[in-house]
């Protein structure tokens, strides 16, 4: 993005984010029946909220300890909704013929929650798992429903882990829902590194979105630091949206010495809510919104091993283009069928019917040992007078990269 967001502009995209919090609230309570013919997904839910008394909110924006519970969503048959859609009922309790409703609820402790997982573990594809980290503003039950749509949109065969921090699901809270995931670094970490040493696990991959990256790389940063590498286990780390600052993330994954995870990264410069986060960080670049044809990106990163998706030529339903990933049915279905699977995406573009979503693949993603950032653009020749053009601190930032790279060791 270029220029600064005026304040007219600023306080606009700030209605457009007030109005996505109409949804009713508690809808967490039980329905009474939910016919055969829906679509249910059951997940696993980690959490630092704080309880709340309300049956129908169960967990708060508050920070709590480490909690676990088993949730069932019901959907609506797939002739009655649309794919990357959320189909929030207009009043309680909700229709589950038309309605995203809740089917069954029950708090754990940890060794229930063991059990739990171990009993799902078993029964999918080479034991995979699917961790989910929400974003800012997002209230508990915002979470679950999405991540449920994102699981059976996605066809994914995976356990679905919900990984939920304490955002108070309020535009202006976003100073509280930042140190959060301070907060709840630590506790994704464990949660991380348990799944790591699960003998009953095969490989786990993480699809974080908005702020909730923040917290992701923080919590791999932390495991990098003390293993040494990240374990092998954390196979992918698909970054959706991503409200980092550039030069923050290449810094944290440049201190994650050793093996990494394969990084994909979701793109679109026209994500209105990072343009308010980079206005209110005064950030020079945030990563989910980089313009993949500027200097320094092009050139000095294209040869990185992350693979990045140009979402921008993507129209979804989202007002903010901040949910492309999950409201996109192309995309979602992408990230089911392709990228928790490993295989890695070298097409130098990918076609939706009139659409299109512009990819870099580096040479080192198909082992995860990238050290930088690849951005998404026709990069497969750069013109020799290019590169004798760029400028000092273009190359500073490449050699800076290189650098990492050479301190890589293959997994």
């Amino acid at each position: 993005m270029t220029g600064r967001l005026s304040v007219s502009a600023l306080a606009g995209t700030l209605l457009l984010l007030a109005g996505c919090a109409g949804d009713p609230k508690g809808t967490l309570v039980p329905v009474a029946a939910v016919p055969r013919d829906t679509s249910k997904v059951s997940m696993l839910v980690v959490t630092t909220r704080a309880p709340d008394q309300d049956p129908g909110v169960l967990f708060s924006g508050e920070r709590g300890e480490m909690s676990f519970a088993e949730i069932v969503v019901s959907m609506p048959p797939d002739a009655r909704r649309k794919a990357g859609e959320v189909q929030w009922p207009s009043r309680l309790p909700g229709n589950p013929e038309t309605d995203f409703v809740t089917a069954k609820v029950e708090k754990l402790d940890r060794r229930q929650a063991v059990a739990l997982f171990h009993n799902a573990v078993q029964k999918v594809p080479k034991r995979r798992v699917l961790v989910f980290i929400h974003g800012f503003n997002n209230r508990f039950e915002d979470a679950v429903y999405r991540f449920a749509q994102i699981v059976h949109d996605s066809r994914a065969e995976a356990v679905p882990v919900l990984f939920t921090w304490p955002s108070r699901g309020s535009i202006f809270a976003y100073g509280y829902d930042r140190e959060s995931g301070n907060y709840s670094r630590d506790a994704l970490e464990n949660l991380l590194q348990t799944l790591a040493r699960d003998p009953a696990v095969g490989e786990v991959s993480i699809l974080a979105h908005s702020m909730g990256n923040w917290v992701t790389l923080e919590a791999l940063r932390q495991m990098a630091i003390r293993n040494g590498q990240i374990p092998a286990k954390i196979a992918n780390a698909m970054l959706a949206a991503p409200d980092v600052d550039i030069d923050v993330f290449r810094k944290q994954v440049m201190e994650m010495t050793g093996r990494r995870p394969r990084f994909t990264i979701f793109v679109s410069q026209d994500d209105r809510a990072l343009a308010v986060s980079r206005r209110v960080w005064g950030s020079t670049a945030r990563l989910g919104a980089i313009d993949p044809d500027a200097e320094p990106y092009r050139t000095a990163l294209a040869s990185s091993g992350i693979t990045v998706l140009n979402l921008t030529k993507l129209q979804t339903g989202d007002r903010l283009n901040h949910g492309k990933f999950a409201e996109s049915p192309e995309v979602v279905r992408l990230i089911g069928s392709r990228l928790i699977e490993g295989q890695p995406i070298t097409d130098s573009r990918i076609g939706l019917g009139d659409r299109l979503i512009q990819v870099t693949a580096g040479a080192a993603s198909a082992v995860g040992t990238a050290a930088g950032l690849a951005v998404s653009a026709p990069l497969a020749v750069i013109d020799p007078q290019s590169r004798q053009g760029i400028a000092d601190h273009t190359e500073e930032l490449g050699r800076s990269l290189r650098d990492a790279s050479d301190a890589v060791t293959a997994p």
